[in-house]
């Protein structure tokens, strides 16, 4: 059975940064989407980034110019690097999968959640 499995998570001051990573583990199955969903407290969930159909990446407007999203292929592995963290990027982060599409607004796979805290 195919599991999602994070780490990277943690706290860090406001202008530090992050890497999460999120590990596809139990099979070799190639995800057309694989990416990141955060959540923070009181809001709903967001999707942040996504890397589909070969390396295509979509990231959250509000945080393209500080996050940067990546594939392993060989490792069946994401990466959400996050950089000049900032205390509104507080949140659950979730890794997300989906087999046959590239659009992730509907995974078919989750994580369990790493928490990112920012202060100040």
């Amino acid at each position: 059975q195919v599991q999602l499995v994070e780490s990277g998570g943690g706290l860090v001051q406001a202008g530090g940064s992050l890497r999460l990573s999120c590990t596809a583990s139990g099979s070799s199955y190639f995800f057309a989407a694989m990416g990141w969903y955060r959540q923070a407290p009181g809001k709903q969930r967001e999707l942040v980034a996504t890397v589909r159909n070969l390396d295509k990446t979509d990231v959250l407007g509000s945080v393209k110019d500080r996050f940067t999203v990546a594939r392993d292929y060989a490792e069946n592995t994401v990466h959400l690097q996050m950089n000049n963290l900032k205390p509104e990027d507080t949140a659950v982060y979730y890794c997300a999968a989906r087999r046959n599409y590239i659009d992730l607004s509907s995974p078919d796979l989750w994580g369990q959640g790493t928490q990112v805290t920012v202060s100040l």
